[in-house]
């Protein structure tokens, strides 16, 4: 794989500022074709991420959501990239409610193998791989990381949390469905009781991976940027994200890069 973590680190810490930058400001907000808001702030991360992943990583391709405009036909032969989205919970962001990030992960043979999702109002950095497992640097921008493995010794292993009897559930503070309280409601006529926690943007796959939920089930679109990152810290901590149509785990590099029903869990 060849991708140091403690890169990954400075580049997000980056990308971060910028966007916070943004953030103290009045934010203007411009609509995408598909209706979504964007913000100067989803450009300033993406042109900070994009360099640093160029500068460090010259030969690695790089998908991001401010950057789709990538033929399937050159993605296809793509073995590894980063998938990145720059700014996710753009809606959460504007609402000024410090639930948004920045992700980056890494992408071998259609599956995360490596992720990255800082939280820079909240300033907690996550990150996680196959090979290293899960962790949390909480007042990640006040630390002096010299390398992958003081970066490791800095942090927090996933899961923290310790497994009790109720079944907690993280849904989207925006799009929380009727199919998805429809789960919800099955969890609970099964007779354990049941919490419900709301978060923004891939903070709902931090949780899952620190333990502080079960599960959550996304049965509402996404695209594959919005949940690169979160996969790779969820299996780094022992959890799993799965198709809901066929129970598989969920893969990347798709000609559609809209996203399908999933369901994290880890439990």
């Amino acid at each position: 794989m060849n991708i140091d973590l403690k890169k990954l680190f400075d580049i997000s810490l980056a990308a971060g500022k910028e966007i916070m930058d943004v953030y103290s400001q009045d934010i203007e907000v411009e609509t995408k074709q598909d209706d979504s808001p964007l913000t100067i702030a989803d450009q300033r991360s993406h042109n900070v991420i994009m360099d640093g992943l160029s500068k460090q990583y010259p030969d690695i391709p790089v998908l991001s959501e401010e950057g789709r405009d990538i033929s399937y036909e050159e993605r296809k032969a793509w073995n590894q990239f980063f998938l990145v989205d720059p700014l996710d919970g753009t809606k959460e962001f504007i609402k000024k409610n410090g639930e948004f990030t920045v992700n980056i992960a890494v992408i071998e043979d259609h599956y995360p193998v490596m992720g990255v999702i800082y939280a820079p109002d909240l300033d907690v950095f996550y990150f996680g791989s196959k090979d290293s497992g899960a962790y949390r640097l909480e007042q990640a921008s006040k630390f002096e990381i010299s390398d992958e493995s003081d970066l490791i010794e800095k942090s927090t292993r996933l899961p923290v949390e310790k497994k009790s009897e109720t079944i907690n559930v993280v849904a989207s503070r925006s799009h929380m469905s009727d199919d998805t309280q429809a789960f919800i409601d099955g969890l609970q006529m099964n007779g354990q009781p049941v919490d419900v926690v709301s978060a923004g943007s891939s903070l709902k796959f931090c949780l899952v991976a620190e333990g502080k939920a079960d599960y959550y089930p996304r049965f509402a679109p996404t695209m594959e940027w919005d949940t690169g990152a979160g996969q790779a810290l969820v299996e780094a901590a022992g959890g799993k994200v799965i198709r809901h149509e066929d129970k598989e785990r969920f893969y990347y590099n798709r000609e559609n890069l809209k996203n399908g029903w999933f369901l994290v869990e880890n439990r």
